[in-house]
């Protein structure tokens, strides 16, 4: 285990329910090949911080890489609605080219 996992590890023991550490977290673990630990954590966030739109696109990469397209697609359409309640351009136009890259693969 990586350095940095370890000191985000500490940090989530103290602060579970931030969705940054959870989030960053998951990157990490992600990075370091800790595929199913990655997911577990994005699907908490998913669960417990629905408006953390970043979550859906990462999550959906994750997805894409584990080799499940059908999840991946139902995340980046979950996540489109979400950016758009949310007015969040910027994540809209994200998810909505990996959502189309993934249907033109």
């Amino acid at each position: 285990m990586s350095e940095k996992i370890k000191q985000l590890e500490a940090l989530y023991s103290e602060t579970p329910e931030d969705p940054f550490i959870i989030y960053a977290l998951a990157k990490e673990c992600e990075q370091s090949g800790s595929l199913e630990r990655s997911k577990s954590l994005y699907e908490k966030l998913l669960r417990e911080h629905v408006n953390y739109v970043g979550t859906y696109y990462h999550y959906g990469k994750l997805l894409e890489k584990m080799g499940h397209t059908s999840d991946a697609k139902k995340a980046y359409l979950t996540g489109l609605d979400i950016a758009k309640k949310l007015g969040d351009d910027l994540a809209y136009r994200e998810l909505f080219a990996a959502k189309t890259e993934l249907e033109c693969e």
